[in-house]
């Protein structure tokens, strides 16, 4: 058998590329197992990797060998019980030989039938979310989510005494005074010079000499009014605001906890969270998650409460949204935040509350934004919220409602919701 040794250079981490590589050729594998552990994360779990199991069938290589047949002559090494012409028997078959199936059960030992290995947290969402988008994204973000950042911008004539430059300052003055008396300096080198001469020349008239004395007088005042520092030279440090994309969101989960829904139905709403969850940490560096339950009555709740409390009642819908409403002015001011939106529901609600529904979407909800999505969890005919929220995924793009029977059904939901656009 042939061996063949790469030793090209792969910097500190060696196995980064052979590991991508592996990563790419059983992507349809790792993916299918990717989406079946959808369900067995909490909404904000997202520090642990995540174990992949491959069957060993799938993974395969390529090798170089010698193929059958021909003559050949060799010896491996190590071989002490054979020799040249000697034929080899084949091994006897049955309990022990080692063969797929042979011998009895035993209640020991692993099976190898699975190559399991972890993906980090990156891997993880590259390849669950590798075909999606959020609708829009640049767009919106151009548009008003805009945050503003100071940074250094040269030098600025004015300014206050904070900012002056003083380095900058002093080489502007410095060059102001040098450029102001380099001939009146030259011009006193030579007088000087010039008397110096002419007091040891016997013949150099006195009057001659009081003249260059005087104008040596002159030049000396004129060099001593030249001001050390001047409003001329004074430079200040310049700081203009750059706009950079906000990189903060918030997550608004909305349910109904009514008698009407289930824990099966709360269990496939979680799905459907976990995933916008997941998908918005993609686009932002800061996710806040708000969980809103309601039957007729609206409450801020915590994660487990979200999920697993069970309420009896009826059911108004507005309650919920009214709530939104009210903590977005308190704690997440537009210009400030990405806001999104899930609501979940089994369809159930007061009649005369679905069209309430409607208004504060349509006047106060939705033009704050980004995107509100609306899952409704049913098996039976739709009803007056649905058809309510009907009329304005047609009006709002950044609006839209899906019908899901199972949980089946979540994942290829979430896909449609949010498919890149086709060019």
């Amino acid at each position: 058998m042939a061996h063949f040794i790469d030793r090209r250079l792969n910097g500190k981490n060696k196995s980064a590329v052979n590991r991508q590589r592996f990563i790419r050729r059983y992507k349809s594998q790792i993916k299918r197992a990717v989406n079946d552990a959808v369900n067995q994360r909490s909404i904000q779990d997202l520090e642990n990797s995540e174990s992949i199991s491959i069957p060993h069938k799938d993974i395969t290589e390529p090798f170089f060998h010698q193929g059958e047949g021909g003559h050949r002559q060799r010896t491996l090494p190590g071989n002490d019980q054979f020799g040249t012409g000697d034929k080899i028997e084949r091994p006897p078959g049955g309990e022990g030989a080692g063969g797929p199936g042979d011998g009895e059960a035993s209640d020991q030992g692993e099976g190898t039938e699975e190559f399991q290995f972890n993906i980090s947290k990156d891997e993880y969402l590259d390849i669950l979310f590798d075909d999606l988008e959020l609708p829009n994204l640049q767009e919106t973000d151009v548009d008003s989510i805009v945050e503003y950042r100071t940074a250094r911008a040269g030098f600025t004539n004015d300014g206050v005494p904070a900012n002056i430059n003083i380095v900058r300052s002093l080489q502007n003055s410095l060059a102001r005074r040098m450029a102001m008396g380099g001939d009146k300096r030259k011009r006193l080198r030579a007088l000087e010079q010039q008397l110096e001469q002419s007091q040891s020349d016997s013949q150099v008239p006195h009057s001659e000499i009081e003249a260059i004395k005087a104008e040596i007088e002159v030049l000396k005042r004129k060099l001593s009014n030249i001001p050390f520092i001047d409003t001329f030279d004074l430079k200040f440090n310049n700081f203009a605001k750059h706009p950079v994309p906000s990189s903060q969101a918030v997550m608004f989960c909305l349910m109904d906890v009514s008698g009407s829904m289930d824990q099966a139905t709360k269990d496939i709403a979680k799905r459907f969270y976990l995933l916008l969850y997941l998908f918005l940490t993609r686009s932002y560096e800061k996710i806040e998650v708000v969980f809103i339950r309601h039957h007729t009555q609206a409450k801020e709740v915590d994660e487990h409460e979200f999920f697993y409390s069970q309420e009896t009642g009826g059911t108004i819908v507005s309650s919920a949204l009214n709530l939104m409403d009210k903590i977005i002015e308190e704690r997440y001011p537009q210009n400030q935040w990405n806001i999104y939106a899930a609501q979940a529901s089994d369809g159930d609600n007061w009649a005369d509350d679905s069209p309430k529904c409607r208004a504060l979407l349509e006047k106060t909800l939705l033009p704050l934004s980004r995107h509100y999505a609306y899952i409704e969890i049913t098996s039976r005919a739709h009803q007056s919220l649905w058809h309510e929220y009907e009329q304005l995924s047609e009006i709002f793009p950044n609006f839209s409602i899906r019908h899901v029977k199972n949980a089946e059904e979540i994942l290829p939901t979430f896909r449609d919701l949010f498919k890149k656009a086709t060019a």
